[in-house]
């Protein structure tokens, strides 16, 4: 069997574009992949037009790691976002080929289950007034669709600072949330790399009370002293990860000893190969992991391969029951919660199938996600109503 082209289908909101890849081959087999670039969409796809021409065509859809190696090292240039994104959708799809023609999920592929459900937890359900009132209703929405764990960043445009004021707004929002959900659901917190550690701790202690699961991104990701610093000092645990491109990056961050949880994204790290590779070193140094995962159906089916197959996965990110749920309906055999999990499928390859026609109902946005603008939390940009 040989690879005999992709094909690219954009999926477009106001806030993000879900960029789906088709790999064709010989013998009549498609798989699906995806990914969710912010602002980069059109690079991927100049990038994924050269790749095709320079790696993909005519290779083995079966030998993933060698197609896989070769996009990342064959034009020597470092591999950032963009080429480990184009090497994801491609590596999923490839997958996803396997499966199909083998007549097994790929979770199967990967080792076999250790566990018949994820959990999964909730994001994009705030978009709504940044009021405590507003935000306890919207939260026991989430506890009334079955989930037990949600996230929620609460510092609104807080960038390295936070004065008392905003603080104390912050706070009002968290015991809001801790109240609608109760004692027993999962609260994450997320810092989207805002503050400074100074910040960061004093905000962490001031949240306390409300029994966070995590603490996400509490400093920009490039400076892993600071985080240390942070870690240090906190007692909830640490989890960062999304924005690392690179398996091998992680090194350091695991030598740290300042990270609990780690976010790879499976749709910016390589693929579904590359982040169970990365799960088994986190194994060996007892981090648990939680993919960052704010794509559509088909990157988390992707997501959830990895999880099914992994004995130190936590929890899996999902957005498509609250921010744009309408896109659920591109991808047949979408992965769906029930009772707050995510459960096993036995379908061959990610189990989901693009519909083309579909798709084309939401064309390409400039889409854009600005977390340092007011009211970013509602994911509508100003530029997109205009």
């Amino acid at each position: 069997m040989r690879i005999t082209g992709i094909s690219t289908h954009v999926v477009g909101t106001p806030w993000r574009n879900l960029t789906y890849v088709l790999v064709h081959t010989d013998e009549g087999l498609t798989g699906v992949g995806e990914t969710r670039m912010l602002g980069h969409t059109d690079a991927l796809i100049g990038y994924l037009k050269e790749a095709e021409a320079n790696h993909i065509l005519g290779s083995d859809p079966f030998a993933v790691e060698d197609l896989a190696r070769r996009m990342k090292y064959g034009d020597y240039g470092r591999a950032g976002e963009i080429v480990m994104s184009g090497i994801a959708v491609v590596e999923m799809a490839c997958w996803d080929i396997k499966g199909k023609a083998l007549g097994v999920p790929v979770w199967q592929l990967l080792g076999g289950k250790v566990t018949d459900k994820v959990k999964a937890y909730a994001n994009g359900w705030y978009t709504t007034e940044r009021t405590p009132e507003a935000y306890h209703k919207a939260a026991r929405g989430v506890m009334e669709r079955g989930y037990r764990a949600l996230k929620i960043d609460p510092f609104g445009t807080g960038h390295f600072e936070l004065d008392h004021q905003q603080s104390l707004y912050a706070v009002s929002l968290i015991e809001a949330v801790r109240d609608a959900i109760g004692p027993d659901a999962e609260l994450m917190l997320e810092m989207h790399g805002r503050f400074s550690p100074a910040t960061a701790v004093r905000l962490a202690k001031e949240l306390a009370p409300f029994k966070p699961a995590w603490l996400e991104e509490p400093c920009p990701p490039e400076n892993l002293k600071a985080l240390e610093k942070i870690a240090a000092k906190v007692d909830i645990p640490v989890a960062t990860g999304e924005r690392i491109h690179d398996r091998i990056e992680f090194r350091e961050l695991f030598e740290s000893q300042a990270v609990d949880i780690i976010q790879p994204d499976v749709g910016h790290i390589g693929g579904i190969w590359e982040t169970r590779k990365l799960a088994a070193t986190a194994e060996a140094h007892y981090v648990l992991v939680a993919p960052h995962n704010v794509g559509g159906p088909v990157l988390t089916a992707a997501s959830l391969q990895v999880g099914f197959t992994t004995p130190n996965f936590k929890i899996l990110e999902h957005f498509n029951d609250f921010a744009d749920a309408e896109i659920k309906k591109v991808v047949k055999g979408a992965p769906e919660v029930i009772d707050g999990y995510f459960h096993l499928s036995d379908e061959p390859g990610l189990g989901v199938e693009l519909d083309v026609e579909a798709a084309a109902e939401f064309p390409q946005q400039q889409a854009r996600f600005d977390l340092w603008a007011e009211g970013w939390e509602q994911r509508k940009p100003k530029a997109a109503e205009q």
